[in-house]
């Protein structure tokens, strides 16, 4: 089995759209890194992941630009013929598990919805 957990801030709003019949939501998640390149310069990096939430919950109208978020679930990765002639890949999510986070920002500057979390302890099996 192969699972993919990201810790990060929703791009933009959700959507909600309906696929044969079926409820889906749509976002996407950025998670930012700092790290050292090979000439010891700090650099920040930034991963876009598109996910995709089958049979969302209630969770959809939380679900705005800057959010904080913990996703988990299936990755798939999608290629496509760019219009340079060349092949792009984009990573996909297919979501399992989502958490809203506290300190998720909205780029308007006020804070999001903060919903109680679960003490992420109670998932451990020690």
């Amino acid at each position: 089995m192969i699972k993919l957990q990201i810790i990060g801030h929703l791009g933009k709003n959700a959507v909600q759209n309906t696929v044969n019949g079926k409820q889906v939501l749509n976002f996407n998640v950025a998670h930012n890194e700092r790290y050292r390149n090979a000439q010891g310069v700090q650099t920040d990096r930034t991963v876009w992941v598109d996910c995709a939430m089958w049979y969302p919950n209630a969770v959809g109208p939380y679900m705005l630009q800057g959010t904080y978020v913990f996703v988990e679930g299936v990755p798939v990765v999608d290629t496509y013929n760019n219009n340079a002639g060349g092949v792009t890949a984009v990573l996909k999510l297919r979501v399992t598990d989502l958490k809203l986070l506290p300190g998720g920002q909205r780029t308007n500057g006020s804070r999001t919805a903060e919903p109680e979390i679960e003490n992420p302890a109670d998932d451990l099996p020690f």
